[in-house]
């Protein structure tokens, strides 16, 4: 993943970050932006989720006074802030469709009008896009416009979830331990093996955000040069849930190979693959290589 970051940050092409909530979304897209030629001008956050129509409408694109009740002044948005900068469109997935044909002209023409306005305004910016929804069910399901995911779908990320890199989570602890202890003025030089074992061995549905609130409460209750111990669910009830609960990924994954496996792993025509799961024979291909699933 950290590869494909650094082979297309040089670039100005767009970049959809897909990420379970927690692991770090808004970091990777801080990092392509770093790595870029953009790196000394802005890199602008705009939050997508939750935010109604017309008040996201005005954050994107700005407005000028007087176009609605409240503004009380010309106010400009998020896109003419990242002027020859980047844009970071987080929870992209949340923006409602009569926000999604204006977004979309605005990533076609690199112009864009504020609200209560008829003067195009020209923006030179690059996109980073994030979600931790999966945009091709959305566009089947009418609930985002299939021309916008294919122009932020220009180069796809995934972020791993933290349980399927168990190898990076003593790396992590020691990072969250020496930053909050250096802000706590605390001095903790080593951490017991069982402990980081449990680390090591817990599921972490909320990630690395997840991880970094237990070690930063770890830190605040440790007096001594010991790490106090991490409070977690028991990590033998939470393998057993793990056991009988499998993640969405996980049941669709199986539910394909099922399919791929009946019709003889023949993907496109009448009694392929596609067909028989109601999908494009590409939005399968794309399933296929998002879960990990192998062409035989």
């Amino acid at each position: 993943m950290l590869r494909e970051v650094e082979t297309v940050a040089p670039t100005e092409s767009t970049v959809l970050i897909f990420g379970e909530t927690g692991t770090g979304k808004e970091l990777i897209a801080r990092t392509i932006h770093n790595l870029s030629s953009r790196r000394d001008h802005a890199l602008v956050r705009a939050e997508c989720a939750c935010m109604p129509a017309g008040l996201l409408e005005s954050e994107l694109f700005g407005h000028e006074k007087g176009a609605f009740t409240g503004a009380v002044a010309q106010s400009i948005g998020r896109f003419e802030l990242a002027d020859k900068g980047t844009i970071f469109l987080d929870e992209v997935g949340d923006i409602p469709v009569e926000v999604q044909s204006k977004l979309l002209r605005v990533i076609q023409e690199r112009e864009l009008e504020r609200l209560g306005s008829s003067r195009a305004v020209h923006v030179d910016f690059r996109l980073v896009a994030a979600t931790n929804r999966e945009l091709g069910q959305m566009v089947q399901q009418g609930r985002f416009r299939n021309d916008l995911y294919y122009r932020l779908n220009v180069f796809p990320i995934e972020i791993p979830p933290l349980h399927t890199r168990a190898e990076d989570i003593p790396l992590l602890v020691w990072h969250f331990v020496r930053m909050y202890a250096q802000r706590m003025n605390k001095r903790i030089e080593s951490i017991r093996g069982e402990d980081m074992r449990t680390l090591a061995e817990y599921h972490w549905p909320g990630n690395v955000r997840e991880l970094q609130n237990v070690i930063e409460r770890s830190v605040i209750l440790s007096s001594g040069a010991i790490l106090h111990s991490p409070t977690l669910p028991d990590v033998n009830r939470q393998k057993h849930d793990a056991s009988k609960i499998r993640t969405l990924a996980e049941v669709e994954r199986a539910h394909i190979t099922q399919t791929l496996r009946e019709t003889d792993w023949v993907i496109g025509g009448a009694k392929g693959a596609a067909a028989q799961l109601g999908l494009k024979r590409t939005t399968l291909l794309y399933k296929m290589r998002r879960l990990g699933i192998p062409r035989h």
